[in-house]
């Protein structure tokens, strides 16, 4: 019999402490795949609480694959190996988290209980057997998988990403102006050999610095634009001598702004004033919008083929995933043809089929809602965490998005805020790293600017993590 060691006192149901504690015996091999486990009348028994309590503790691994139900036998593990290798199970709060490597101190696991990170995601949830069960699929039924495939990705694949985008995103496109890569990065080089090398490129600041790395790596000139309350100031970009634009209207990556649609309108007439001039939109985590409903893609309003829409599934369902797709303009598409044609697509075809099929069969807009609506508690949680410390702070980006941008009051410089609650034990990122050009060149005006995610993190540990947060500034004088 199990033993678990219920708290009928604590914030979180008892049922989600017995999936919790049944979850992570399993990840951690106590419970092997085939182990059977109790029935829910004898657990419930043993554990002194309503077998109903139980049941919703199965049910909840049962839906994320780490159990399975045999017809009168019972439950038993079936937590595929193989799998914790494609997504790995996420790190508790006490484990260092090294997906954003910290560049100025090499922190031990222990010195991080709370890692409030905009990058991470919660895989936690992930459908494991869906998604286990369709690999297995796509394996048995074609073959042929394992030889080349089309070098812009497989058209059963590119044909689903198509459906998919016009129909949540208002992308307009056709499977033949797809592009499939391993990432956005590896997209972003691809353009690189498309655009003119003489080329300038605009983006906003503070902005995806990676992007703006890659770009300027591959010899092109990089213009930052500062944003205003609407996105990127096309004032600027007017004045600017930039032939492309990168930016991200439908939530601006860092600081959460939605670009409105009379902005949209005034950088659509900017691109149509010139030829040679295009837009980059980066549509990263468009599918967790929280208030009002789902933004429209700037692509969906370009009438004059002007738009270079570029998403990835890296958020919706896991980093590990490493699969992105860009919609390129025909003009742009023959440019492709004649200059990449040559470069082989660098995503599996066994992950495109296994992908195409959760696409296909409905099991990715399943899953996202689901997503959406744990992402949301999150939220609304960390929020509500918050409410507590407002009179420090001013909050922006909470509409959408995996973190919030928390702007300080306060005397403290940006990365005293951060020193301050690493040494008590919680990790915070600040704003300043994603700034291509300082914001503010004066000193005592430099930004004291906070990013603060919470997916990978449960309610509990949000409400805690921000508890000890102002605690600690508050001891400190900020």
């Amino acid at each position: 019999m199990i033993t678990i060691p219920l708290d009928s006192n604590a914030a979180t149901p008892m049922y989600l402490q017995i999936y919790e504690h049944i979850k992570q015996n399993i990840i951690n091999g106590i419970l092997s795949n085939g182990t059977k486990l109790p029935s829910t009348r004898n657990l419930a028994s043993h554990l002194f609480v309503s077998r109903n309590t139980v049941e919703l503790g199965y049910e909840q691994l049962l839906s994320e694959g780490y159990i399975e139900s045999r017809q009168r036998s019972g439950y038993y593990v079936c937590f595929q190996k193989q799998m914790s290798d494609v997504i790995p199970p996420a790190p508790s709060s006490k484990e260092k988290k090294a997906a954003i490597p910290d560049t100025r101190t090499d922190l031990k696991e222990t010195d991080v209980s709370y890692r409030f990170s905009p990058f991470d995601v919660d895989i936690s949830h992930f459908p494991f057997r869906t998604w286990n069960q369709l690999s297995k699929n796509s394996l048995y039924d074609a073959p042929e998988l394992f030889l080349s495939g089309d070098h812009q990705g497989d058209p059963a694949f590119r044909k689903a990403i198509a459906d998919y985008l016009y129909h949540s995103r208002g992308v307009n496109c056709q499977p033949e102006q797809i592009i499939i890569g391993a990432g956005v990065d590896y997209l972003l080089l691809l353009l690189s050999r498309i655009f003119p090398s003489h080329a300038t490129i605009a983006m906003e600041n503070p902005a995806y610095v990676r992007a703006e790395k890659i770009l300027s790596g591959q010899g092109f000139s990089i213009r930052p634009i500062p944003l205003d309350e609407h996105g990127m100031s096309v004032d600027r970009l007017n004045d600017s001598d930039a032939d492309i634009a990168y930016v991200t209207p439908s939530h601006q990556y860092p600081l959460g702004i939605v670009m409105p649609i009379q902005r949209r309108m005034e950088l659509l007439k900017w691109a149509r004033q010139k030829e040679a001039r295009f837009i980059i939109e980066d549509d990263h985590d468009s599918e967790f919008r929280y208030k009002g409903k789902p933004i429209p893609s700037l692509q969906g309003y370009d009438t004059c083929q002007k738009v270079i829409y570029i998403g990835t599934f890296s958020k919706a369902i896991a980093p590990a995933i490493r699969i992105s797709y860009m919609v390129l303009p025909d003009s742009l598409y023959e440019r492709y043809q004649k200059n990449c044609n040559y470069f082989s697509c660098s995503v599996s075809r066994v992950d495109q089929a296994i992908l195409t099929a959760f696409l296909t069969q409905g099991y990715f807009e399943r899953h996202v809602n689901r997503m959406r609506k744990i992402y949301k508690a999150k939220h609304d949680c960390m929020l509500s965490a918050l409410k507590k410390w407002g009179y420090h702070y001013k909050i922006e980006g909470e509409n959408a998005g995996l973190h919030l941008v928390l702007h300080f009051h306060t005397s403290a410089s940006e990365q005293e805020l951060i020193d301050t609650a690493l040494a008590n034990g919680i990790q915070v990122f600040g704003l300043s790293p994603h700034c291509l050009v300082p914001i503010s060149r004066h000193p005592k005006e430099e930004p004291k600017t906070l990013l603060l995610g919470y997916a990978n993190l449960s309610e509990s540990e949000i409400e805690e993590g921000i508890r000890q947060l102002f605690q600690c500034y508050k001891k400190a004088g900020y």
